[in-house]
């Protein structure tokens, strides 16, 4: 279930995908941790991975849609199912380095969808040459606020501009081969996406915002000259083309943060498992195994959920947008059960946490920053309770969706259209996955679900609680735990993997649901009608202590010394 870089052989891959995810281990694992370290306290641009990217067209054979490769190779695709090998191999080592292809594939979306051929032939073959990209939207005044945008692009006439404004908290903008930049045109005040040179004169890399050996730039353009040339969209489109950029980018947070996770776990088993205290090993303590039972359930419930969200993502279509639900997910969701899994872990390793020489050092910080980059959880929660109505009340018909680990090239993702009408998308009966199954802590979890959908019948948040966000983000978090336990038993449904996995999962899904009706319950400006239906859904799991010791002896100890990065 989890990744193991010492076991691991890719086999579920095509021999080039496989070659790619290999080689990247190897680049890692050869350097080893201590240089790993090093890297990391001195701040030092990792250089020498662009070098390792470029040598084997690893951006290239991941990041060019089948449509624009240039020198005919056929391994060269865009590939959801193979990226996210790719993105929890760069969160197991190093978010840094995983940064620098999650804000390429950010830079590489307004250019991919946009209406410039030129530019997305120039793109193929900068990609093939080792470059790397960047995504001009936020700003340090308004954020990504796309509505206040002050990167202006004033019209000279004969299809030529002038570029002015600057842009904040913009991975890669140091070193980007091209960096699509969101601007208004100054007499219209239409949105424009376009691309602009760092090595350009008129291009003014002003500082590294962070303190980081990844590089999040503040730049400025100062009568930056533009053509038609360099513009991708006008209008419509580059609103669209920003959102529907997001949409891609964002799933990769989660990935980022299973690999982190997964690299946590294996450090503070063996921490764990080797320490002997009052007699006794860390391990045999009862609440550290339930600590690690449930860091182990949580780690593996967001990969099974990332998995299946995937499925959706390259099965989507114009009539299929299920995974506009999906996707925000597994940003917002996976990441910050990330966080949960990494608190659980340091309340057992405790201080060795902070310690220099070890992976965990960096990673407390790392996880820290996916739930909050690509839409803070606000912004994402915001999103998901659009679809509550339908979801519960206005299930759709489709086809199943089957698992989708074909060497196919997601070119959907670059045609998604227009960003509105999130309201009318419809999604497929939840009852259908959770009633193929019948489990003690499932069945416990339906019940929850029951009272929570009478709850959104008699007990609906008012006018005044449906502008309040704070108290909406509590609706939002029951919402979003419904739709990540359907997944999860989709994808149970599909590897039929063992049925004492999903039940421990099911476990501390049931205290989370009760977590989150207490905290329903608890807002300010909730009602009488509404705090009884809370209390409702207030449910403790089935205690088998069989099923547990099993569960700990089968998934958890059995990992004991199995992973430990090369020195």
């Amino acid at each position: 279930m989890l990744f193991n870089p010492k076991t691991e052989t890719f086999s579920h891959l095509d021999p080039r995908s496989r070659e790619i995810m290999k080689k990247t281990v190897a680049y890692f694992e050869s350097r080893g941790k201590a240089k790993l370290k090093e890297d990391s306290h001195e701040r030092r641009w990792y250089s020498d991975f662009l070098n390792f990217l470029k040598e084997n067209e690893v951006f290239a054979t991941l990041l060019t849609p089948k449509q624009h490769v240039i020198d005919g190779d056929p391994d060269k695709r865009w590939d959801t199912f193979r990226n996210c090998d790719f993105n929890e191999i760069l969160g197991f080592y190093n978010l840094s380095h995983w940064y620098t292809w999650q804000v390429s594939i950010l830079g590489l979306g307004p250019i991919f969808m946009g209406n410039n051929d030129a530019v997305k032939k120039k793109t193929a073959q900068l990609l093939k040459d080792g470059g790397i990209f960047a995504f001009g939207l936020s700003e340090r005044t308004h954020g990504a606020d796309l509505y206040s945008s002050d990167m202006s692009l004033t019209p000279l006439g004969d299809g030529k501009y002038v570029a002015d404004g600057g842009k904040y908290y913009i991975g890669n903008a140091n070193e980007a081969a091209l960096v699509s930049t969101f601007g208004k045109n100054s007499e219209t005040e239409e949105y424009v996406f376009f691309v602009a040179d760092p090595k350009h004169e008129n291009y003014d890399l002003v500082q590294n915002v962070v303190n980081w050996e990844g590089y999040v730039a503040e730049y400025a353009l100062n009568g930056y000259p533009i053509t038609d040339a360099e513009i991708l969209t006008m209008g419509r489109d580059a609103w669209d083309s920003a959102l529907n950029t997001v949409n891609v980018g964002k799933f990769n947070l989660g990935w980022g943060a299973v690999g982190i996770a997964t690299h946590c776990f294996y450090e503070a088993l063996n921490h764990a498992a080797n320490r002997n205290l009052y007699g006794k090993f860390v391990t045999d303590f009862p609440h550290i195994k339930q600590m690690f039972v449930d860091a182990y359930t949580r780690l593996a419930a967001m990969k099974i959920f990332s998995q299946r969200a995937t499925d959706y993502l390259r099965s989507a279509s114009e009539q299929d947008r299920r995974y506009l639900l999906y996707n925000p997910i597994v940003k917002m969701k996976v990441p910050t059960q990330g966080e949960e899994v990494i608190n659980l872990l340091w309340d057992v390793i405790a201080a060795r946490g902070f310690e220099k020489d070890v992976y965990f050092e960096l990673a407390v910080k790392d996880i820290r920053s996916l739930p909050k980059l690509e839409g803070t959880v606000h912004v994402n929660m915001a999103l998901i309770i659009k679809f509550i109505a339908n979801y519960f009340f206005n299930p759709g018909q489709f086809p199943e969706i089957p698992k989708r680990d074909d060497p196919a090239d997601d070119e959907f993702l670059f045609r998604q259209g227009a960003t509105k009408g999130l309201g009318k998308i419809q999604f497929h009966d939840y009852n259908v996955a959770y009633n193929s199954v019948d489990m003690p802590n499932v069945n416990i979890f339906k019940e929850q679900i029951s009272i929570f959908r009478d709850f959104l019948i008699n007990a609906a948040p008012g006018p005044d609680q449906a502008k309040n966000i704070d108290f909406l983000l509590a609706v939002g978090e029951i919402f979003t735990l419904v739709a990540y336990g359907q997944l999860i038993i989709e994808k149970y449904n599909l590897e039929k993997f063992d049925d004492n996995l999903l039940e421990q999962i099911f476990d501390f899904m049931v205290r989370d649901f009760s977590r989150y009706a207490l905290q329903l319950y608890s807002k300010a400006d909730t009602t009488e009608k509404q705090m009884e239906w809370a209390l409702k859904m207030i449910r403790k799991p089935v205690d088998d202590r069989e099923r547990f010791n099993n569960f700990w002896d089968k998934y958890v100890f059995a990992l004991k010394d199995t992973y430990e990065m090369n020195p």
